[in-house]
């Protein structure tokens, strides 16, 4: 997915912007980059990898050669930015956070109008981000630029824009897939995914954006240029996986969220009657772990970590682009504790239940380890659809999904008819698409939390949170 931080201010925001894209490392884990402008009008700016080393590690040497009262900065895991465009609208700075299905024709039909043209990186693809540039300067201003590139791309487009006149421009997506919340100081103002991010730095909440809401922002104030709309569909990976446990988007806490969505799988598995004797429950580190609480604190079934990951030198398990070496990478971090497992009878959640690779391989090291029972719960549904709007799921099929893929194994084609079906699991169908899969990864029992559940927890209003990975609705 990826993040992005801005700000202006009267004194220099060097740290802060270093800190705050900092704080979207979770969010993103190829590429991140710093722009500052200097009181000379020029940009300085520093692009790195940061797919084997964190960002802060990256970016120290280069902090000493930084300065400047205006910045911004990303974690991106797509293409290197940001990037500095020269056009009729002046030279500017540019981050992106962006899903483009359509990208293909874009470029096809941008290449159609004349002789124009766009850097190519090495695999000869263009950057996402310097496509969405061009695609904004094709309009006369930038307002115009921005919204033209939402309304031409399929998928979602949140910009950031840094402006040679000293101010930042701020766009959500249309549908408000993402957050955009506005931090203020004594000195300025701040752009942020995260609302954690600035208050780390002393700035305190002063706005957030709705869909489709452009706002430019300057050191003493900020201005909306084009209001929002009601037609929200922000993603509900925010709160179940993706999000920090102590953000907040449209008022609701992360961590507060998944303690309410354990409780709620809890209160149903008893209700239903398929709350399994247990010994104890457990969360898969690291997301799965405040959902698992809220479902022990609910079911009275004391919580443990049977097995933790060891950090300090593989942070990342799921960046190698080498499927085997993700698998090894996620063995070696698990770090296991004989006494919470050794013929204990176990209940684990996880934030989600994707491909189903890396679990596999935790049932695995769990039997190793001579667990008695391993029941599984997931704290979403199953996953049916690959996200076409953050890119969540990178499968390049929809059969690259454990649930599509088992249920093609149960019914072929006409299963694919019954998709709603399979996702309940009270139903014949979803009950078989549930021993399947244990069959397969070895668990003794398997739940998923419902649409509604989950839904339930996040509490907003539903028609407002995007459930395409799971419903196909868009």
């Amino acid at each position: 997915m990826g993040g992005f931080f801005g700000a202006t201010s009267k004194r220099d925001v060097v740290l802060d912007v270093f800190f705050g894209v900092d704080y979207h490392s979770h969010l993103g884990t190829r590429r991140a980059g710093l722009i500052f402008q200097g009181e000379d009008g020029y940009f300085q700016r520093a692009i790195h990898s940061i797919e084997n080393t964190p960002f802060r590690t990256r970016f120290e040497g280069d902090l000493p050669g930084f300065k400047g009262n205006i910045g911004i900065g990303c974690i991106s895991d797509t293409d290197p930015q940001p990037l500095i465009i020269r056009s009729h609208l002046g030279t500017f700075a540019i981050a992106t956070v962006s899903a483009i299905n359509n990208f293909d024709s874009l470029v096809a039909d941008y290449f159609s109008h004349g002789d124009r043209q766009l850097a190519a990186m090495g695999s000869g693809k263009v950057n996402d981000t310097e496509l969405i540039a061009a695609l904004i300067n094709q309009k006369n201003d930038f307002v115009s630029g921005i919204q033209h590139a939402q309304d031409v791309i399929d998928g979602s487009v949140t910009v950031l824009i840094m402006t040679e006149y000293g101010d930042i421009l701020a766009a959500r997506d249309k549908r408000g897939r993402l957050p955009i919340l506005i931090g203020k100081n004594e000195d300025g103002h701040c752009i942020s995914f995260e609302s954690f991010a600035y208050h780390k730095l002393d700035y305190e909440d002063e706005y957030e954006l709705g869909p489709g809401e452009i706002v430019r922002v300057h050191p003493d104030s900020y201005e909306t240029l084009v209001p929002a709309t009601d037609d929200m569909k922000i993603c509900a990976f925010l709160w179940v996986y993706y999000g920090y446990p102590n953000s907040n988007y449209e008022g609701k806490n992360v961590e507060m969220m998944r303690y309410a969505n354990g409780q709620i799988m809890a209160r149903e598995e008893a209700k239903n009657g398929t709350l399994p004797d247990l010994d104890y429950v457990a969360g898969v580190p690291d997301s799965g772990v405040p959902h698992a609480i809220g479902y022990s604190t609910e079911c009275g079934v004391p919580f443990t970590r049977p097995f933790i990951k060891y950090t300090p030198t593989w942070a990342r398990s799921f960046m190698p682009a080498n499927q085997e070496v993700r698998n090894r990478i996620a063995k070696m971090k698990q770090i296991h504790i004989p006494e919470l497992i050794k013929d204990k009878k176990l209940l684990f959640v996880d934030d989600s239940i994707v491909r189903g690779t890396q679990l596999r391989e935790t049932v695995d090291f769990l039997a190793s380890c001579g667990a008695g029972e391993i029941h599984m719960r997931s704290a979403c549904p199953p996953i049916m659809y690959s996200c076409k709007y953050l890119s969540f799921s990178r499968g390049k099929s929809d059969m690259d999904l454990l649930a599509r893929r088992k249920i093609q194994e149960l019914e072929g084609d006409e299963g694919q008819k019954h998709l709603e079906e399979y996702a309940d699991g009270t139903t014949e169908r979803g009950k078989c698409l549930l021993k399947a899969i244990c069959d397969e990864m070895g668990f003794d029992s398997l739940g998923y939390q419902s649409l509604p559940g989950m839904l339930e927890a996040i509490g907003i209003d539903p028609s407002k949170v995007c459930t395409y990975c799971w419903d196909g609705k868009e």
